[in-house]
């Protein structure tokens, strides 16, 4: 089947959000007088959109102010189910990681006796290695050693196969090294000669606002929603063949465990996607930050570098930049901005061109990298620190499996809408299926239809959704994404909630 291969605007703009915000003060002379104005504005801004934190996420904001200054509202909270921010929505903190980082940025704590031996040994190991011994100190660009070192002994445990700790880039989140690693691939030509990136659908905001701000070309390929958002080979072959004549094809990005869709890869399918890429000579791009997330019984999570490895030559000497980061998992550290990635079999002088752009960044936040040290190096049995290390992450991931049981099975169970198996990740993607004379509503709003079905859904309950299209879909089909992190009884209600606001909707337009 046909689809279009070029990404176009949101039905429902974060321009118009941005224009209205944005307007000038009275005092601050015309517009007309500034050097920066939407005609002089880089063009490239203006198409980047994000959509997690667009629109219907200024409005969740603005009732929220609404409700904080008194007023009646429908609800008395606003439940921001648009972004995977675990600790906003209750998550505690694991005890581990939090004594390190009150440690490295408080050391006379060392002197306590509140604090277990094997924390202050972490943050004495992490603090030596610092300038001045002092986490505000500057990093080398790349991340203090001892972080990588960990990282790379952490991915030769999980993958079986040696890892390179030259070869470890820490970053500020995973975000960070994705763009860095997009940056190395653009041709710096425009036309058909632009650089395109291959990226699923539906897909992470991020990757089509990154190409966006780039000036690159996007190869939407679409993951198969009537087979648990598989990747197809034949699907893959169709979106660069038809993209070619519009931009040169430089890498394809996968997203593993899935996010929007909350899928899990089998080998197999990794396998196919390496040798297409192999085929095509392709740059891959494994977004693995949710390696830690898999609930599903019988899914596992395979990571792209050890299936890469297995396949041997003369796949093991593809270029792969794989990505991790210390805001998902059992950790949900958000705020740290904790991430690296492993980048391999890159030719020696591009890498050295490579280290030049990401040292003009000086360094990613040291107390975010110390963060990814307790990930990647946490207590091991004996350690007195353990125990509770363990308890706490089994906690976690045990109440995010029952969640995404629960998430599945209520989606299933309504009128007009289908979900596919929460397999891992922190979120779903149901499918609505509306009426047409909801279609029409929203035409005359000026809005897309699932647009259209978050705003009210937003206005009625507070619950705050992402539309759909802010991840793209298969075109004629509507969803939304939402997160499964809010605490069980707290995510109880809001299933209850949204089952009562979406018959009701079914029946206003029916």
């Amino acid at each position: 089947m046909s689809r279009p291969s070029k990404l176009g605007p949101f039905n429902c703009s974060c321009r118009t959000a941005l224009r209205f915000l944005c307007l000038c003060p009275e005092g601050m002379g015309s517009i007309k007088e500034n050097v920066l104005t939407l005609e002089t504005l880089n063009p490239n801004v203006i198409e980047l959109e994000y959509a997690v934190r667009g629109p219907i996420v200024i409005r969740a904001t603005e009732l929220e102010r609404k409700i904080a200054a008194g007023e009646t509202l429908p609800f008395k909270k606003v439940v921001k189910a648009n972004i995977g921010d675990c600790h906003a929505t209750g998550q505690q903190p694991i005890t581990f990681i939090r004594q390190v980082l009150a440690l490295c940025t408080y050391p006379s704590l060392m002197d306590s006796a509140a604090f277990p031996s094997d924390v202050k040994a972490k943050a004495k190991r992490i603090l030596d290695n610092c300038k001045g011994q002092s986490v505000g100190s500057y990093s080398d660009s790349c991340g203090l050693s001892v972080v990588r070192e960990d990282v790379a002994a952490y991915i030769s445990a999980r993958d079986g196969f040696p890892s390179d700790p030259n070869n470890i880039i820490l970053s500020t989140g995973a975000s960070d090294g994705i763009k860095s690693i997009l940056l190395l691939l653009l041709t710096g030509k425009g036309g058909s000669e632009r650089a395109g990136i291959m990226i699923p659908i539906p897909q992470y905001p991020l990757y089509s606002a990154v190409i966006s701000e780039f000036g690159a070309y996007p190869i939407p390929y679409y993951l198969d929603e009537s087979d648990s958002w598989s990747l197809k080979l034949s699907e893959l072959e169709r979106a660069i063949g038809e993209a070619r004549p519009q931009c040169k094809p430089k890498a394809i990005v996968v997203i593993n465990p899935g996010n929007p869709t909350g899928s899990v890869l089998k080998k197999e399918n990794i396998q196919e996607i390496i040798r297409f890429a192999r085929k095509e000579k392709l740059f891959l791009l494994a977004d693995e930050v949710y390696q830690h997330n898999v609930y599903a019984e019988g899914a596992q999570f395979f990571s792209f570098k050890q299936v890469l490895m297995e396949m041997g030559e003369p796949y093991n000497t593809m270029e792969l930049a794989s990505f991790m980061s210390a805001s998902k998992g059992y950790m949900g550290e958000c705020g740290f901005r904790g991430g690296y990635a492993e980048v391999i079999n890159l030719l020696p002088e591009v890498r050295a061109h490579y280290y030049k752009s990401i040292s003009a960044k000086l360094c990613p936040p040291v107390i975010g990298q110390a963060v990814i040290d307790c990930v990647v190096n946490p207590p091991v049995p004996g350690d007195p620190s353990f125990e509770l290390f363990q308890k706490e992450k089994d906690f976690v991931l045990a109440q995010l499996k029952e969640k995404a049981t629960l998430v599945t099975k209520l989606f299933n169970s309504i009128e007009g809408i289908s979900c596919n198996e929460v397999s891992g990740a922190m979120y779903a993607f149901p499918r609505i299926y509306l009426p047409e004379k909801a279609i029409q509503a929203a035409k005359v709003a000026g809005q897309s239809p699932d647009s259209f079905y978050c705003f009210a859904l937003l206005e009625e309950t507070g619950i705050c959704t992402v539309p759909g299209s802010g991840f793209r879909q298969a075109p004629g089909s509507f969803h939304f994404r939402t997160t499964i992190l809010p605490q069980v009884e707290e995510l109880t209600q809001v299933l209850t909630k949204f089952k009562e606001f979406h018959l009701n909707f079914l029946a206003k337009y029916k």
